[in-house]
């Protein structure tokens, strides 16, 4: 028996001994499935010396060590120090009716924006101006998804008011550190205005939130073109998905146990700009390809009288499409129905003094440039979005949830005396078509509600501006 053992095993240690390098010479005793196992095993001990080989034969190589896959560099900003995103609340400031409470400029952003230097920045802008242009915005947090493809669309500086609430108020603390660590562009472009209801005091020192690991660590979005479509990089689309759970809990003005003070909101992202002209947009829309750069040689030249705002046309498009770089792409999109005018199936006339066929018919400019096509004079209930300058007045912050917080505004920059140019060049746009069912339960009665506030707020137009023959 153990001699028989010893016999059957001579074969195997020949052919265990090929494996290791050796030339194998199976006897006629070695089966074919032995000797298949040992070129396989012959195979495989040559890869792995192959492979072991490799390190030392790389730039820089040598002892064995690994060298990694070489990958793209990241965005500027992309990699930032341990202590981005930290936030710095305070104690707040209680607005004029002590119903809110606001947190300027919570994660630093702003005061970083103040020491830069460069095309549209530095003193001598005007008393307390250090940014020729800036766009102001804002949002509740069930809509910051948007807040990264915005800051790479614009590319300049933007001020955020940020209303958050008792139920997503810990979320939202949470997901705005994420956004400054994995989102580039937000932590070098966007100061951020926290307002909540005054009686909710979120605490002096947030809980910071680990960073995210895995994936492409570089973050922000995947253009390098602001004509280009944002779209995010993994990891600033992970620092997203709490956003998206509160998407899924309340729609648009659908706030639980809270009224959405609009005009406040557009008012804190003013004053947090300190900028000689401002764009006043909803952070859903993303304005045309290098429209920051364009407007600061517009404004630089402009022959146009002080009290003038510059109308940016604002479209919707089906949220399948891609966003138009320039106007001769949006023309082509407008001419078979993938792009309409803005509400232009939930209200027309709000829009419609923009005067669309006109626009969209005038040929795009030869070169980079911005001009004025037409001035128009303010109709009723046109609601234009604008970049105006600093002089402009405010929004009036008793309107809030849905209706007439625009066309409130509007009205009053025309009894003011203001005068509405149309640019030829330059446009918004909002993905997907906005339609009725998309809004919350309330909409109505609150529209209701505003239009008594609208005709009250006509009249008291006249006391405030007497020497005006200008009506709304």
């Amino acid at each position: 028996s153990s001699s028989s053992s010893s016999s059957n095993n001579a074969p195997m240690h020949r052919c265990t001994n090929a494996a290791r390098g050796r030339r194998c010479r199976c006897t006629m005793r070695c089966s074919p499935f032995r000797a298949t196992v040992c070129g396989l095993a012959l195979v495989a001990g040559l890869q792995l010396l192959y492979l072991g080989l490799l390190p030392g034969l790389g730039p820089g190589g040598g002892g064995g060590s690994r060298r990694e896959r070489p990958r793209p560099g990241p965005e500027p900003g992309a990699r930032v120090e341990e202590d981005a995103g930290r936030l710095a609340l305070g104690p707040g400031q209680l607005e004029t009716s002590g119903r809110y409470r606001l947190y300027p400029d919570v994660t630093g952003s702003g005061s970083r924006l103040a020491g830069r230097r460069g095309p549209g920045f530095g003193p001598g802008l005007g008393v307390g101006l250090t940014l020729s242009l800036g766009l102001a915005t804002h949002a509740s947090p069930n809509n910051l998804h948007h807040l990264p493809g915005l800051a790479r669309r614009w590319q300049g500086p933007i001020s955020l008011a940020l209303f958050a609430s008792d139920s997503d108020l810990p979320e939202t603390l949470q997901v705005l550190q994420l956004l400054v660590r994995h989102c580039p562009g937000v932590r070098e472009l966007v100061t951020i205005t926290l307002v909540t209801p005054a009686g909710l005091v979120p605490p002096l020192t947030v809980p910071r939130a680990p960073a995210l690991r895995g994936g492409d660590e570089r973050g922000g979005v995947r253009d390098t073109e602001a004509e280009a479509e944002p779209e995010l990089w993994p990891l600033c689309r992970r620092a997203l998905e709490p956003v998206y759970r509160l998407r899924a809990r309340y729609a648009n003005y659908g706030l639980p146990n809270a009224s959405y003070p609009g005009n406040l909101l557009r008012n804190a992202a003013r004053r947090a700009l300190p900028a000689r002209y401002v764009a006043v947009v909803d952070v859903d829309m993303l304005p045309s390809g290098g429209l920051h750069r364009r407007l600061l040689r517009l404004l630089d030249t402009a022959a146009q009288p002080a009290n003038t705002v510059y109308v940016l046309p604002a479209f919707e498009m089906r949220r399948s499409r891609r966003l138009p770089a320039g106007k001769a792409e949006l023309q082509r999109l407008y001419q078979v129905g993938e792009v309409r005018p803005f509400y232009g199936e939930l209200c027309p006339r709000c829009q419609a003094p923009t005067n669309y066929s006109r626009w969209i018919n005038l040929k795009p400019g030869p070169n980079a440039g911005l001009s004025v096509a037409y001035t128009l004079r303010w109709t009723d209930p046109w609601e234009p979005f604008y970049v105006g300058p600093s002089s402009v007045p405010p929004y009036d912050e008793r309107f809030e949830q849905y209706g007439f917080n625009r066309i409130s505004q509007a009205c009053e920059l025309h009894v003011a005396g203001f005068s509405f140019a149309v640019l030829d060049d330059a446009f918004l746009v909002h993905k997907g078509f906005k339609v009725p069912g998309e809004f919350h339960a309330q909409k109505d009665e609150e529209n209701r509600s505003n239009r008594a506030l609208f005709r009250q707020f006509k009249q008291e137009l006249k006391v405030k501006y007497p020497e005006s023959a200008r009506r709304c």
